[in-house]
């Protein structure tokens, strides 16, 4: 196979170098010389420590030849957002005010990353303070969509999902607060899927009981994210939210129908008749493979506005230090800080009263159903110049974030919700499918994505 290790998926690299087929360092060779001739034109890594990444090779290749028990992700490449600290390595945020970071600790999940026996080839680019559904900064520039490098990777976790779809690593780490793990899978052909609220702990961090975001792994295909997420699913003390239990990927030998409720705009923004109809063929399909599928109409609409009013609540915690000083920061952070110095409590108190009628909503579905189906996005991706589309379905986009309420929505109640494409447009884009489900529920949601995977296959973008 040669240079086309890079190609291979995780368990094809782990059942590889366990048999002695090739050796780790063979595989980081193969990647690192993939990503010398694609992340120019990409921009998905930002921080590239090839150094570490042929040490840490070296360390696998004699763990194989002593004859060690191997770890469930043993000489697999990762790329690791840059917004999570890794030891030794410069972590930015995307923001001037780090731009010459290097933490001395390993956020926790980069430790369990590293306990598993992944090579970190480098840090993956993000917006400011992974602020926003596309990815640029002022200290590295925008990460290109790999399916037509004029276009969004989408973000804030964009880095990680173009440097999947272009083949520099099999897996990434990233976060999702509003939908940064599942927009850029969706707009980049990969998956990606936001675990129930806990169930990866993170930090140690400043704010310890944020609710709203999480962290998270990308990979191209279910089976690779599963083994990703049981990786970093586990308890830790210093995460007050960890449920006490972590997460074990089931490879479930009785295919058991599942009832699945899909919802073509639950947010009542629009939507492009391409990606209705890529969505509504991937359900059809899923009905002909047992599955039972009703088309219902719900309403999460109130939701945008609560999550917008609760999302500035938290940057202004989360950046309390900063705000005298929103005249540094990008336009997307420092009006979301603007936005949650201006409003009042009422707000955000009638925010938090929106979002616990919602939830009625929500949990009332998963009393009838295995989980809910929804496009991903309304839209397939922009021009990565543009901060965000204006219009949907010709109406004007209220806000930055708006267009992608039909991931922020199901962030406000701490469900697993995962993106797997669901083919590509008619303009050859990747088209995401979202699975929502109850919490815990992170195995459903993978056998799902299994399917779909298998229904629409997508490959590997040219990038010319």
């Amino acid at each position: 196979m040669g240079n086309n290790l890079w190609k291979l998926t995780a368990a094809n690299i782990t059942v590889g170098i366990a048999s002695k087929s090739f050796s780790a360092s063979e595989v980081v060779q193969s990647h690192l010389q993939h990503i010398e001739r694609v992340n120019p034109k990409v921009n998905a890594i930002v921080t590239l420590d090839a150094e570490f990444a042929v040490l840490q090779a070296n360390e696998v290749d004699k763990r194989v030849k002593e004859g060690k028990k191997l770890r469930p992700l043993e000489g697999v490449p990762i790329g690791i957002k840059d917004t999570t600290a890794v030891k030794g390595m410069r972590t930015t945020h995307g923001s001037k005010f780090f731009e010459h970071h290097v933490p001395d600790t390993d956020d926790i999940i980069v430790d369990r990353i590293k306990a598993s026996g992944a090579i970190i080839l480098g840090k993956t680019n993000t917006p400011e303070f992974a602020a926003g559904g596309n990815t640029f900064n002022d200290i590295f520039g925008a990460t290109k969509n790999p399916w037509n490098l004029s276009l969004s990777a989408g973000g804030s976790t964009g880095g990680g999902a173009a440097g999947l779809a272009a083949g520099m690593f099999p897996l990434a780490s990233g976060t999702d607060l509003g939908g940064s793990l599942r927009i850029p899978a969706a707009f980049c052909g990969v998956q990606g899927i936001r675990p129930t609220v806990g169930l990866v702990p993170v930090g140690p961090k400043n704010l310890p009981f944020q609710s709203l975001g999480v962290s998270g792994p990308m990979a191209r295909n279910s089976h690779d994210l599963g083994v990703l997420l049981e990786v970093m699913a586990k308890p830790h003390y210093m995460d007050p939210l960890s449920p006490g239990f972590g997460f074990e990927l089931t490879q479930e030998k009785n295919h058991k129908e599942l009832k699945l409720a899909y919802v073509n705009d639950p947010v009542c923004i629009g939507i492009d008749n391409d990606v209705a109809d890529k969505c509504e063929k991937a359900v059809h399909d899923l009905a002909n493979l047992g599955h039972k599928v009703e088309i219902i109409e719900i309403d999460f609409s109130e939701g945008r506005e609560a999550f917008e009013i609760l999302r500035a609540q938290s940057m202004v915690n989360g950046f309390l230090d900063y705000v005298e000083k929103l005249d540094q920061m990008g336009e997307n952070i420092a009006g979301n800080i603007k936005r949650g110095l201006d409003q009042s409590s009422l707000d955000v108190a009638r925010a938090e009263v929106t979002r616990g009628e919602l939830w009625k909503k929500l949990a009332a579905v998963f009393t009838t159903y295995d989980a809910l189906v929804t496009p991903t996005l309304p839209i397939t991706p922009f021009p990565f110049e543009d901060n965000y589309p204006k219009n949907i379905d010709n109406k004007p986009t209220r806000s930055y974030i708006d267009w992608f309420s039909t991931t922020f929505v199901f962030s406000l109640f701490g469900v697993p919700a995962l993106s797997v494409p669901a083919g590509l447009s008619n303009n050859k884009l990747p088209v995401g499918l979202q699975i929502i489900g109850p919490h815990f529920s992170e195995n459903r949601l993978l056998r799902l994505a299994k399917n779909v995977e298998e229904l629409f296959p997508i490959g590997f973008p040219t990038i010319d």
